[in-house]
């Protein structure tokens, strides 16, 4: 029952969960075709790594523009965009692949402009949570969010993997196009007047202050700022899937898209299995987050060591499960140790010390490949398990209090430092619902 909750008790949940299990399908049909399809044009693993590069390197640059804006609008709305945006991008990779056109430079320039859409996307839904739940149900929406991400990651790479072998790349593409309808049609639906925290704050700052605001809560803030450094390092040595499970598939196992499919879902079997295990809890717990840091080094170690299918698929299973509880952990953390005021703006900032690391993460990746699929995973995994050796000698880990009267604390001294004393007048009103109380519904 408690593994549930947010689905039970609240209709815009229950909406965004809907529209989103169908999404989610088409994005993992898409990263694997992609993927695949760079690898089958030119047969370099780097060339993959170029190609995550492309995709994340907008975050690199302007990432932390979303998270501001996500403060500044109604977020499901600023999603409805976005979500539009990324369908027809996804459109323009079927075309490219029907229309024969076999320049990688095009797909790489597709995926900048998707990356750019996904600066804009991920703070908004990040910080879309808390509205649709409220906090005391947080971390439980964070969870089955992350359970049904990976429940499609489960089904969208073996159906990637018999799409390309029939009916080829391109039918991955368009299916991806179409299963945004899902998530906007859901985003239209919502009832405003059910959210558990203001749906866009209007301020009076300048976006580089909004900025500055949000850098500021999270390096006085000692669970943030811990928080994010580690995920920061895992991100950019050890979450690198994209790349590399089609490298291990094609050049260390010889093997067809098929397998390819297969040990994807692998993956999203264990990344499913922990998702569940985090809804199942209560609270967040920094003690979970660093034995699952610290389980996913373990695990991708022991990939490294491998070369028969079984063994590879029970070393992604196990990795996947560390992989899920971690990151739904660390996500579950910063945004409970944030005021609603600032909400979008740390939200920003998880999304950009995750995603922002990738360019680079896939470069160093696809170098790495070239050489070794298991060098690859020996180093993602001996940095997960320094950052978990970093974070467990930094406890112990302040969680928030829970109470409004230590929220306005955060609030005034935020704004006294920052010189936006409005931002706590502004956000005095929501304070009785920003506290960890039941939510309405």
């Amino acid at each position: 029952m408690q593994t549930f909750t947010s689905l039970r008790k609240h209709r815009n949940y229950r909406l965004y969960f809907l529209g989103q299990s169908i999404s989610q399908i088409g994005t993992w049909l898409q990263t694997a075709a992609q993927s695949w399809l760079v690898l089958e044009l030119t047969g370099s693993p780097a060339a993959v790594g170029v190609l995550s590069f492309c995709f994340y390197a907008p975050y690199a640059v302007i990432g932390l523009l979303g998270g501001a804006l996500a403060d500044r609008v109604p977020r499901h709305r600023l999603m409805m965009i976005t979500q539009s945006a990324m369908a027809v991008c996804a459109l323009a990779l079927a075309l490219v692949v029907v229309l024969h056109v076999d320049k990688v430079w095009v797909i790489d320039l597709i995926a900048v402009v998707r990356g750019v859409v996904l600066v804009f996307n991920n703070p908004s839904q990040q910080a879309l949570m808390v509205q649709l739940v409220g906090r005391s149900e947080l971390p439980n929406a964070i969870a089955l969010n992350s359970s049904l991400m990976n429940a499609t990651r489960i089904i969208g790479p073996a159906i990637a993997g018999a799409l390309m072998a029939g009916a080829g790349v391109a039918a991955c593409f368009a299916l991806n196009a179409v299963s945004y309808v899902a998530v906007i049609a859901a985003l239209g639906a919502m009832r405003e007047a059910d959210f558990h925290a203001p749906a866009g704050l209007r301020s009076r700052t300048t976006i580089g202050r909004s900025i500055r605001e949000g850098l500021h809560y999270a390096r006085r803030t000692k669970t943030i700022w811990i928080a994010l450094t580690m995920l920061a390092v895992v991100s950019l040595l050890g979450i690198n899937f994209n790349v590399l499970l089609p490298v291990l598939a094609r050049e260390t196992m010889h093997a067809g898209p098929q397998v390819f499919g297969l040990i994807a879902s692998c993956f999203g079997v264990g990344a499913f299995a922990g998702a569940l295990v985090s809804a199942s809890r209560r609270r967040a717990s920094p003690t979970l987050l660093l034995a699952a840091v610290a389980g996913f080094g373990v695990s991708q170690l022991a990939l490294a060591t491998q070369r028969g299918l079984l063994g590879v698929c029970l070393a992604l299973v196990a990795t996947g499960v560390c992989y899920t509880i971690y990151t739904s952990s660390t996500n579950a953390m910063v945004q409970l140790a944030t005021p609603a005021f600032l909400q979008g703006r740390v939200a920003g900032l998880y999304s950009y010390a995750f995603i922002s690391t990738g360019p680079l993460g896939a470069l160093l990746a696809g170098w790495l490949a070239e050489r070794s699929t298991d060098l690859a995973f020996a180093v993602g995994g001996g940095a997960a398990v320094v950052m978990a050796l970093f974070g467990f000698a930094l406890r112990p880990w302040p969680m928030p209090t829970g109470t409004v009267r230590a929220r306005r604390r955060a609030r005034v001294r935020t704004a006294a430092a920052s010189g936006a004393a409005g931002a706590v007048r502004a956000d005095t009103a929501p304070a009785a619902e920003d506290a960890a109380t039941p939510p309405r519904g």
